[in-house]
């Protein structure tokens, strides 16, 4: 790998070089002054002074520029190179984006994985090369603009042509939508990127003035990359209460692992609201079973009561939302110190399958086991160990991202597996409406077991509500059935899907990330053209929420 350039000659070192110029022609004009050119001229002592505090501050630019070019070197220099690593590159303004690179960086290494962390002016076309996984946290100012400092990143690359078929990435876009071009710089790298042939790694995260819920969306990401559900939330949500008020086993047979559809209450009906395409954010808790066994081996009382912020407690209600430590390493201590010594699990997200005036959240949850066999934390705590009637922590995080069109152009909803939950919601939010051009694309693997919602999903088609249905059942029983993907589904309807695209439809994509949205992402691309497809993303036609 080549040497790194040296950083770009940005804005505020020609603004610092320019008033040291003024300074020292001012200083120049005065010393060389004769008579009493003012009535005021000052003593020759204040002369000395006014020196002394020109050369002062000549020293504190010149030590501002040095910091400024150490600081970078160091962020590059300390990082491991090679493929393996992950470049982490962050271009900042106020220094917020470059403390969230630092903090995913750290979260990144605290799992694991190799970073090699970067100012964006110090990466060049053969540093994209040479890594297989790039993060960016950019943010904008302006009215779209790049910070400062990458400009002349923006100035090299950004406008030209750049291949980068073997780079997968992530973009973390900072931003303000009181200005017309929300996160522009951050969307702009995100195109320019994917028009190369980079894969995204996941969707780009965009953050309104420094939204909590859209962060957590990203530490969540950064957990999918390292492959730990449990990195700590940077900022731990306000959950509210909610009570379980119904589960149902939706696919009884499937070869499949189970699906359960899930009903909650809030404690305030208050908290009935939100909208199509929003997030569930589930504090989980560990099974009783599970922190029976942990405190046997700690050799600790549950019962023992504790504090914990404005809380008192027994130490096992603790334990159960949180992040358990080896049992050995707390031998001998004090259930007070073992509990001061916590730190939270980190929240699971589930899309909302209901509408506020449903009654209820509902989710659709697959269960999930680690590689011991084991319940994952939030799949087992909402479809296992959690009895009904018992009080969830849950808040709902908002997705701008992902609501639907508010006006009635046709809408193409395209998912496989629990992505049907988001569609769910968008279907009933479109035909509460009064918008029934909706056409239904959705894949699982078996039509007798695994297709969610059946009858619902039926019944607004034969009522005209869903204008079109097509289904992809990967493991259709039968000799010589085949494979059928949804993708395949969607590429078999080239035409209609032609037509609708003509005509202004939406495209909103919900399920996996792997395998089925970027499969989705090419027969969108084949049928419209790339061009035209990242155009609907900039304006807001094709949407995804993928995981």
């Amino acid at each position: 790998m080549s040497a790194l350039p040296r950083p770009a000659f940005d804005r505020a070192r020609l603004g610092n070089a320019l008033a040291l110029l003024a300074l020292a022609s001012l200083a120049f004009a005065f010393a060389h002054g004769h008579g009493d050119w003012w009535q005021a001229a000052p003593r020759d002592l204040r002369w000395l002074a006014a020196a002394a505090a020109l050369l002062g501050y000549f020293g504190l630019c010149a030590a501002t520029l040095r910091r400024r070019a150490e600081e970078s070197a160091a962020a590059v220099a300390d990082a491991p190179a090679g493929a393996d690593a992950v470049l982490l590159a962050w271009a900042s303004q106020t220094g917020f984006a470059r403390q969230l690179a630092e903090r995913s960086a750290a979260a990144l290494r605290q799992a694991g994985l190799a970073v090699r962390l970067a100012p964006l002016h110090g990466v060049d076309a053969e540093t994209l090369r040479a890594h297989r996984r790039a993060l960016f946290v950019v943010s904008t100012t302006g009215e779209g603009d790049p910070p400062d400092h990458a400009l002349g990143f923006t100035r090299a690359l950004l406008g030209r042509e750049l291949a980068l078929d073997r780079l997968e990435y992530g973009v973390l876009a900072l931003g303000d939508r009181n200005y017309a071009q929300f996160c522009g710089f951050g969307r702009r790298l995100d195109r320019w990127l994917q028009h190369g042939g980079a894969r995204p790694l996941f969707d780009r995260v965009d953050v309104d003035a420094g939204d909590a819920g859209a962060l957590r969306h990203w530490q969540h990401h950064l957990g999918q990359l390292a492959g730990r559900a449990d990195l700590p939330d940077w900022s731990p949500p306000a959950y509210g209460a909610w009570r379980l008020r119904a589960r149902t086993w939706l696919n009884p047979g499937s070869v499949g692992a189970p699906v359960f559809h899930l009903a909650l209450e809030p404690e305030d009906p208050a908290d009935l609201a939100w909208q199509a395409g929003d997030i569930a954010e589930v504090g989980p808790r560990h099974g009783r079973g599970e922190i029976a066994r942990w405190l046997a081996a700690a050799g600790l009382d549950g019962d023992a009561e504790v504090r914990h912020g404005q809380e008192r407690l027994p130490l096992a209600a603790l334990l159960a939302r949180s992040r358990l430590p080896a049992p050995e390493s707390v031998h001998g201590r004090a259930a007070q110190a073992v509990a001061e010594a916590l730190q939270p699990l980190p929240h699971r997200e589930y899309s909302i399958a209901s509408l506020p005036a449903d009654g209820a959240l509902h989710l659709l949850v697959r269960q999930h086991r680690d590689g011991d066999g084991r319940l994952g934390v939030g799949s087992g705590w909402l479809t296992a160990h959690a009895g009904l009637g018992d009080w969830l922590d849950l808040r709902v995080r908002r997705n701008p991202g992902f609501h639907p069109p508010q006006d009635d152009r046709p809408l193409i909803l395209i998912g496989n597996g629990t992505g049907i939950a988001g569609l769910r919601a968008l279907l009933k939010a479109r035909i509460a409406a009064g918008h029934h051009r909706n056409w239904l694309l959705f894949g699982e693997r078996c039509a007798a077991s695994d297709f969610h919602y059946r009858d619902e999903i039926e019944a607004w088609q034969r009522d005209g509500r869903l204008q079109h249905l097509d289904l992809a059942f990967s493991r259709v029983p039968g000799p010589g059935a085949g494979t059928a993907y949804v993708q395949h589904c969607l590429g078999a309807r080239r035409e209609r899907l032609h037509e609708w695209l003509a005509q202004g439809a939406a495209v909103y994509v919900c399920g996996s990330l792997q395998g089925m949205a970027p499969a989705v992402d090419a027969v969108l691309a084949e049928v419209a053209g790339r061009d035209t497809l990242e155009a609907m993303a900039a304006d807001g036609r094709y949407r995804r929420d993928v995981y």
